[in-house]
C-alpha cells in the first residue's frame, strides 16, 4: 500500500505506539510531522529531520502551539491529508467516589483534549483542501465501566464517542473519522509492570499500526465512525 506524498501528522510520536506508526507511514513514502513535547526526544527517537520529515515539538494541551504545528507542516507540506491522535495515557485510579480532580484532569486531558486541540486546528484544513483521514486511539476497555478505571474508561469512552460525532459531521465532506481500541499494547513498560503476564497475547505495536495506517488509506474511504476493537491474542 503506497502513501507517496500523503503528509501525516503522528501525535504522540515518540511513544512506543507513536514510532511504530511513524515507521508503519514512513515505509509508505509518506511526508512526517512528528508531534511530541520535546525536540530532545524527538531527535532520540527518529534522529535528525529530513526534507519528509518536520519535527514539531508541541504541547497537545496548548491550542496556540497546536494551531502553530498544524501552520508549519502546511507551509512545509502545502496539505494534511491524514491526522493520527497516537498521544494518550493510561493510568489506574480510585473508586469513582475517592477520584481525585487531579486524577480527572490528567486522564481527560491527555486522551481528550488532545484531540480536540489537534482537531480545531487540523479540520479545517482538510476541508479547504477537499479532504482527509482522522484516526484516533480509544479503548478496548473503555466500552464498559471498569473498577478502579472509572476516570480513564470515561476518558476513552469520549473519544470514542466524539470520533462517531466527527464522522457524522464530515463524512459528506470526504473526512473519513475512526478510532481504534486495542487492548494491553506490547512494550516494555506494561512488561515491567505486568511480569507474570504473557506478553504474546498482547497486541504488538507494529500490528495496531498497520490497522491505522490501513484506516488512513484509500482503501478505507467506506469506513465512516468505526471503533474498531484490535485485541491481539488474548
Amino acid at each position: 500500500m503506497s502513501l507517496a506524498d500523503t503528509t501525516v501528522i503522528v501525535t504522540g510520536a515518540t511513544g512506543n505506539l507513536g514510532r511504530a506508526v511513524a515507521a508503519a507511514f514512513a515505509e509508505r513514502g509518506a511526508n512526517l510531522v512528528l508531534v511530541d513535547r520535546s525536540r530532545e526526544r524527538l531527535e532520540a527517537a527518529f534522529g535528525a529531520p529530513g526534507e519528509r520529515c518536520l519535527h514539531a515539538p508541541t504541547d497537545l494541551l496548548d491550542q496556540a502551539q497546536v494551531n502553530a504545528t498544524v501552520q508549519a507542516a502546511m507551509e512545509r507540506f502545502r496539505r494534511i491529508d491524514v491526522l493520527c491522535n497516537i498521544a494518550g495515557g493510561f493510568r489506574m485510579g480510585e473508586p469513582v467516589h475517592e477520584t481525585s480532580d487531579g486524577n480527572w484532569d490528567f486522564l481527560f486531558d491527555i486522551n481528550a483534549r488532545t484531540l480536540l486541540h489537534a482537531a480545531r486546528a487540523v479540520v479545517p484544513r482538510m476541508l479547504d483542501s477537499g479532504g482527509g483521514r482522522i484516526v484516533n486511539v480509544g479503548a478496548y476497555a473503555a466500552q464498559k465501566g471498569v473498577a478502579q478505571m472509572g476516570a480513564y474508561t470515561a476518558a476513552k469512552g469520549v473519544v470514542i464517542r466524539i470520533t462517531e460525532a466527527m464522522a457524522a459531521e464530515l463524512r459528506t465532506r470526504k473526512i473519513n473519522v475512526n478510532c481504534v481500541l486495542p487492548t494491553i499494547i506490547d512494550t516494555p513498560e506494561n512488561r515491567a509492570a505486568m511480569p507474570g503476564v504473557d506478553p504474546a497475547k498482547w497486541v504488538a505495536p507494529a500490528d495496531l499500526a498497520a490497522v491505522i495506517v490501513f484506516l488512513a488509506s484509500p482503501e478505507a474511504r467506506a469506513i465512516h465512525g468505526a471503533a474498531i476493537p484490535v485485541t491481539g491474542l488474548s
